[in-house]
């Protein structure tokens, strides 16, 4: 390596593009892309990803799933967040009896991105309106 009286590489050196380290000194452009770069790896990661607030979570799950269903949902009996938005478990009269306590409802399954649309969905158990779950005992 060719060097100069004060211990620095000189101009026609062939690894010139190596960045000075004895002056501690940093290019102008060195600083201001570090930063930039930090911030475009914290937005991509998915622990920062920014979901609706429950209750909008919740008034979004009933409302896409009335659009498809084509039947209103009787309740939201929970609410989970997710690493990609939100998960709804929802409750949907799908046969209405007389009387109220033999109406057919079923509970389904809503996934929900973080910004509230939904993703997809899947019917679980179907049940009457008086039937109790077998863990409430």
């Amino acid at each position: 390596m060719l060097t100069n009286d004060t211990g620095r590489r000189k101009k026609d050196d062939p690894e010139e593009s190596e960045p000075d380290t004895d002056s501690g000194s940093e290019t102008e452009e060195e600083v201001d892309s570090d930063p930039e770069a930090e911030v475009e790896a914290e937005t991509d990661s998915p622990e920062t990803v920014d979901r609706v607030p429950p209750a909008e979570a919740m008034r979004n799950a009933v409302e896409q799933l009335t659009e498809l269903l084509g039947r209103s949902p009787e309740s939201v009996s929970a609410l989970r967040p997710t690493e990609n938005g939100w998960t709804a478990q929802v409750e949907v009269l799908e046969i209405e009896r007389i009387p109220e306590t033999t109406s057919v409802l079923a509970s389904y399954e809503v996934a929900l991105s973080a910004d509230g649309q939904l993703l997809g969905y899947e019917r679980g158990k179907r049940y009457t309106r008086a039937q109790v779950d077998q863990n409430d005992r």
